[in-house]
């Protein structure tokens, strides 16, 4: 009876929940000290997220919206444009807008050659009809004088403007949207009825560098996987002091500037170099008989072989040496051969490896610029030369935006696939 009172006492002591020792809630105080350590480990990763944002996720999402957008021409053209949007080319008999539209043109023609935003509306116009350029420059130099009849006027300045082709053009591009950057990169157009048609042959260069380029990261993926292999495996079974040596090797490229690479390959190449002096020494070849092995896609597939080669090496080592030996030997003391016990036992689990390191030599290989560019010359160039082209040199950034967007694509369709055949998880890169 006592015992039950003294139980029945401490019950009635325990209060209702737990408090820390300043009387805070001990469910509340854990919530508050969950809440500061996800802060502070938000602002620990915060820089990290606000460089990503502003160096990586801003630039692609420009890059993305560059390519279907371009509102040059309306810009400087605003009235001309928003007429021509509802003009409709197939009421028109002979093709050309109305008087009205023509006099619209005359009027924007000279505000934007008084604002200096003429040369802006003729560059986008020449994009979809090349030659354009200098038609349109010289019409708005002489229409602040045009008078009526405006049609009349600039068709007598220049039969061109009768062209209708160009007239289909003009209405497209008076959009602010379009897919025409998209269609260019493909070599593909729209025609005067707004069909998409291939482009001229002669005009036809985008596709060819896209196969080229995937052609060539083909070999040299495969170039960089045979190479690759017996080091790495080397390397996995080499003692640690050796081992260590070996990768100081393989890493040595990393320690040397990429142009000074590249610039020994030229040294190393070129038809004058040392690797014909040495064949033409060794008897191998003639003197006039020299191999042109640089500023071809030779160059390029050896130059960038042996730059992205570690990109190779480091996944399939950090795989191969997790691979106990003692598996090998299970499968030779089964009967196996060397060989058998190789492709059964062995070569599967430095898969994971193999994946990851030709994703990356690949990924690397086709986004590839400054050694292409050395050292490939007319036949070497990848698609990314073509891109820089028209950032630098013709300032087409939408075309470059499209060619771009494009190679994003290839690269997340590769990375889905490796997901889905390997798994992200098994990703190492050493």
């Amino acid at each position: 009876m006592a015992d039950s009172a003294l139980s029945s006492q401490r019950l009635h002591d325990v209060p209702d929940q737990l408090t820390t020792a300043d009387g805070i809630p001990l469910k509340r105080k854990l919530a508050i000290s969950m809440r500061r350590a996800r802060w502070r480990a938000f602002l620990m990763t915060a820089p990290l997220v606000i460089f990503m944002l502003i160096s990586f996720v801003l630039p692609i999402g420009q890059m993305l919206t560059r390519s279907v957008y371009n509102d040059s021409f309306s810009k400087a053209l605003p009235n001309f444009s928003l007429a021509l949007r509802d003009w409709d080319q197939s009421a028109s008999s002979d093709g050309l807008p109305d008087e009205a539209l023509f006099k619209l043109l005359a009027e924007d023609m000279a505000v934007a050659r008084k604002d200096r935003t003429i040369g802006r509306a003729a560059t986008r116009i020449n994009y979809d009809h090349s030659g354009t350029r200098s038609l349109f420059m010289g019409a708005a130099r002489k229409a602040k004088n045009f008078e009526a009849p405006y049609k009349e006027t600039f068709l007598d300045l220049k039969p061109k403007w009768s062209n209708v082709e160009m007239w289909a053009a003009m209405k497209r591009v008076a959009s602010d949207t379009t897919t025409g950057f998209y269609l260019a990169a493909v070599d593909r157009t729209y025609d005067v009825n707004n069909d998409v048609v291939e482009q001229a042959e002669v005009r036809q260069i985008y596709v060819k560098l896209f196969w080229r380029t995937l052609y060539l990261a083909g070999v040299i993926t495969v170039l960089c996987f045979l190479l690759a292999y017996p080091v790495a495996y080397l390397l996995s079974v080499l003692p640690l002091a050796k081992s260590n040596l070996l990768m100081i090797l393989v890493l040595l490229p990393f320690w040397t500037s990429l142009l000074v690479r590249t610039t020994a390959w030229i040294a190393l190449l070129q038809t004058e170099g040392i690797v014909n002096d040495v064949l033409v020494w060794l008897g191998i070849i003639s003197d006039d008989g020299r191999v042109q092995m640089i500023y071809n896609q030779m160059g390029t597939i050896i130059a960038m072989t042996h730059i992205l080669l570690p990109f190779m090496v480091l996944p399939l080592y950090s795989v191969m040496k997790t691979i106990p030996p003692s598996y090998m030997r299970a499968a030779r003391s089964l009967g196996a051969n060397q060989f058998t016990a190789f492709v059964k036992v062995y070569f599967p689990q430095t898969i994971p490896g193999i994946a990851a390191g030709t994703l990356l030599v690949f990924i690397l290989a086709i986004g590839y610029y400054i050694t292409p560019a050395l050292v490939g010359g007319q036949d070497g160039q990848l698609i990314s030369n073509i891109i820089a082209f028209h950032m630098q040199k013709s300032l087409n950034w939408s075309l470059a935006a499209a060619l771009g967007s494009i190679l994003l694509a290839g690269v997340l369709i590769l990375y889905w696939l490796y997901n889905k055949l390997i798994g992200i998880d098994n990703l190492k890169f050493g």
